[in-house]
């Protein structure tokens, strides 16, 4: 039994892999290229796509646990990973309503993979090896943001244009990858006790199959809705409100470091040649920060209140420096630009050197605030940590939509300045629930 969970987590890794290199690459890269499209009849945006899916997946993982319970998280997965890949297709031969339809269908797909990922990585593991297979689960799915924009490097690297075939090229290796994926999920195994609760109705041939399904989504509706209500009662408690300034700085950054950025990058005249490849190269090295920080500030350091207030303050000054570097080194139009080059000039001659240094930074940041938000939430919501969890990931979603849907609008300069303002607040509203915790003033819900 002990083998079968292994390879079950090892298995979901390997999927979470695949989808993602493919999925997180495109992210990087999907405004660059629609911007490069020479096709006056599609009028669709990157950025207003990835607004659409972080929108609608917000919304979505109030559903999520109920459509999981009902029809398994393998199946649910698979299906999830479908979603995905049609997402990817469109890339190929692109057209307005295919990119929106499918950013709607993608947005609903991942809030179901991620709750049917949670509940068979939960599934699969005890008390003893939870901590194991999480950190297997995670370490290759960060792997993700390597392998594709590694791709992105080599294949884009010398080019001032991204032509028909590049792209064609480009999103038809992706789909194979996330295909790939999604067919891991075949192959997960059913957990032995699982087995056995099975054969045990069979045996007793007390409930038709139809039956059996309707006492499951009677009972996943009941607890749905048991949820939702703790949801609603943990929005209006004071921890909560006041974490949701962190929690809205973390989507507001999410979307700068996982869309806007690789697109400025790509954007920037002064890189020539180089602008194109460095997107990709802007990718892994967001991923390396992201490894280094999980790896740091989530395994190495303990849980104690001290080292969370002093890894969140790290994390700002962190995020504060990249920010002041890409604001001298990135012209303030590179988010905006509609053709693929930028008109003006920074304050600094750009720098390949920099503008990587903030890709790490951006990364290392990211994983700071993230893993204590985490850390916190788990030690005060130890008893309702779903619905805590959902309630992050809401906030968390619905600013990253936002940002994305006034990323084409913004210069560079007003969008930093927005991040600047909200990632102060919410490090000082994350220093007054640690204070709270001091004082024993948390569970006043």
């Amino acid at each position: 039994m002990a083998d079968r969970r292994a390879f079950n987590v090892v298995v979901l890794g390997i999927g979470f892999l695949f989808i993602f290199t493919a999925f997180t690459t495109l992210g990087n890269i999907e405004q660059t290229v629609l911007k490069s499209l020479k096709n006056d009849t599609f009028a669709g945006s990157g950025y207003h796509s990835l607004g659409i899916i972080y929108g609608v997946f917000s919304f979505s993982n109030l559903l999520a646990p109920t459509v999981v319970a009902i029809t398994g998280p393998q199946l649910t997965m698979f299906l999830s990973g479908i979603l995905y890949s049609g997402y990817i297709a469109v890339f190929i031969t692109p057209y307005t309503w295919s990119l929106y339809l499918t950013s709607v269908l993608i947005g609903m797909g991942a809030a179901m993979l991620w709750t049917a990922q949670g509940h068979f990585l939960v599934d699969n593991s005890d008390a003893s090896t939870i901590n194991r297979n999480t950190g297997v689960f995670w370490a290759l799915l960060q792997c993700s943001m390597i392998f594709g924009n590694l791709y992105v490097y080599l294949d884009w690297r010398g080019k001032d244009e991204i032509t028909d075939e590049n792209r064609r090229t480009m999103f038809i290796s992706l789909l194979v990858v996330s295909v790939i994926g999604t067919l891991c999920f075949l192959t997960l195994r059913s957990p032995q006790h699982h087995e056995e609760v099975i054969s045990e109705e069979e045996s007793q041939s007390l409930l038709s199959k139809h039956m059996v399904y309707k006492q499951r989504a009677n009972s996943a509706v009941k607890e749905a809705k048991s949820e939702f209500r703790t949801i609603l009662s943990l929005l209006g408690s004071k921890t909560i409100l006041l974490l949701s300034c962190c929690m809205a700085y973390s989507g507001l950054e999410l979307s700068f470091y996982s869309g806007v950025y690789g697109t400025c990058i790509g954007s920037t005249t002064h890189f020539e040649g180089q602008a194109k490849g460095l997107i990709g190269l802007s990718g892994i090295v967001v991923g390396i920060g992201e490894i280094v920080g999980g790896g740091l500030f989530g395994l190495v350091c303990k849980n104690n209140r001290f080292r969370r207030t002093s890894v969140v303050f790290l994390g700002m000054v962190v995020h504060f420096v990249a920010f002041y570097l890409i604001f001298l080194n990135i012209p303030d139009d590179a988010p905006v630009v509609f053709s693929t080059t930028t008109q003006r000039r920074p304050y600094l001659a750009p720098s390949v050197s920099i503008a990587l240094l903030c890709s790490f930074l951006l990364g290392l940041g990211d994983s700071c605030f993230n893993t204590q938000l985490y850390s916190i939430l788990g030690r005060v919501y130890a008893e309702q940590s779903a619905p805590a969890f959902a309630i992050f990931k809401f906030i968390q979603s619905i600013f990253a939509a936002i940002a994305f849907f006034y990323s084409g609008y913004l210069l560079l300069s007003w969008q930093l300045l927005l991040m600047v303002l909200m990632g102060f607040t919410g490090t000082l509203c994350f220093f007054m629930v640690e204070r709270m915790q001091n004082t024993g003033d948390l569970q006043e819900y």
